[in-house]
């Protein structure tokens, strides 16, 4: 047996060894962990009628003062995450264009890049994130403006002039401007929520983006575009120029956020919406590589075939949340009887780009399925703001992201090249 004082002097350097390693993996745990970020409200953002992105600043004080003593603030965890993003926005258009005009696809170089995205499994960041896309439809003094953590303390409204009936939202960014969240609003119409001065081109831009063909349900429907061929046939170059007009939603989107990366040039942007926003930010967060994340949104995957937007090599930077019970997300409001048809809307599409997080309410919640739980504030006060039980017994907060597969859609038309009748 070693004397003690030998024994302590072999003992102190392994113990010492073993302390620094730890010291060490502590010291790289801390140094890579993604950060947790606070937003404030920092801009309001709109479209002209002539289609021009406008945008409205909004001041700390001043959107306290607006707010009626509602919070403007909020407080997200984030992860790394990797993107795909295209050379530039010019080449990713000129190859959308060559795509739509002459059937020919261009394979430039995707950059692949880490980035910090919001956390996804974080049920507190998907709560804040719901509330950030619940108030892009309301003004800061409305009562049904969701409080915020105050981390998230800038914003800028836009879309919210006199009159304004189209495109609008938030911007919102960290103090530093190291990240800008732009929340997109989504459909305003009674049959899913409150009406407004938007209802119209809301609809219009549902009916084009989530129909098969131009919202036409039967022969009572007066179709949104001129590609209906008859019986099941539909003209699909028709469709994807119907999608190309400036003043529908993606086209005004896209300049959005050119002009956000030209107020923020070397900023993160994340994009979130709801419904019909929710579409649009994934559509726009595939466009340009930057993290997405969509409530209960209808399938936009067909939209972005039309649209001959080049695919990157992963599109998990988009993440999608919904409930079973929603049956615009799940894409079984359809038919002529359906509520939503009776609402004048034509939502077929139920495929989704990235991955999904999917809520099972219909079995977990003993939900029906039923229109009226679309609402992004059914889904703030009614699934997100308790703990999942179903995710806690596996270990999480909230469920598995998943891509979906085997998902077919407009099953029943032909699409093709149908020149109109004449005579």
């Amino acid at each position: 047996m070693l004397p003690t004082a030998l024994t302590t002097v072999l003992l102190l350097p392994l113990l010492d060894y073993f302390a620094g390693t730890n010291s060490r993996e502590q010291q790289h745990t801390t140094k890579h962990e993604p950060p947790r970020l606070q937003f404030e409200l920092r801009h309001q953002h709109a479209v002209s009628p002539d289609a021009h992105v406008v945008f409205s600043d909004v001041q700390p004080a001043e959107a306290r003062n607006l707010a009626g003593g509602n919070q403007t603030t909020y407080s997200l965890w984030t992860r790394n995450i990797s993107s795909f993003r295209p050379p530039s926005f010019s080449e990713h258009e000129a190859a959308r264009i060559r795509s739509i005009r002459h059937a020919q696809s261009t394979d430039f170089p995707w950059h692949e890049d880490e980035i910090i995205g919001p956390n996804v499994e974080s049920r507190e960041t998907l709560l804040e994130l719901a509330k950030m896309t619940n108030n892009a439809y309301v003004t800061l003094d409305d009562p049904v403006w969701y409080q915020l953590s105050d981390k998230w303390t800038n914003h800028y409204p836009f879309g919210w002039e006199p009159g304004a009936d189209g495109f609008r939202g938030y911007v919102f960014a960290t103090a530093d401007n190291s990240t800008i969240i732009l929340s997109i609003k989504g459909t305003s119409a009674a049959v899913f929520g409150s009406g407004g001065p938007t209802a119209k081109k809301d609809k219009l831009n549902d009916n084009l983006l989530f129909s098969c063909c131009c919202a036409r349900i039967d022969w009572t429907w007066t179709t949104v575009c001129g590609c209906y061929r008859g019986g099941w046939k539909c003209d699909q170059d028709c469709l994807e120029q119907a999608l190309v007009d400036d003043n529908l939603f993606y086209p005004i989107g896209t300049n959005l956020y050119n002009n956000l990366t030209y107020m923020y040039p070397t900023s993160n942007i994340w994009i979130i919406g709801h419904s019909l926003g929710g579409a649009l930010s994934s559509l726009l967060g595939v466009t340009f590589g930057v993290p997405a994340v969509a409530f209960e949104s209808p399938g936009e995957k067909l939209a972005a075939k039309r649209l001959h937007l080049p695919s990157p090599p992963s599109t998990q930077h988009v993440t999608h949340v919904y409930h079973t019970a929603d049956p615009i997300a799940m894409g079984i409001c359809n038919g002529i009887f359906s509520s939503c048809a009776l609402g004048g809307y034509a939502m077929e599409t139920r495929c989704h780009l990235g991955e999904s997080i999917v809520y099972d309410t219909v079995s977990n919640l003993s939900w029906s399925v039923d229109i009226r739980t679309h609402g992004i504030i059914n889904v703030i006060d009614n699934v997100l703001s308790q703990p999942w039980q179903a995710s806690l017994e596996v270990g999480r907060e909230v469920p598995l992201a998943e891509r979906e597969m085997d998902c077919v859609e407009c099953y029943s038309w032909e699409f093709g090249d149908f020149p109109p009748s004449v005579g």
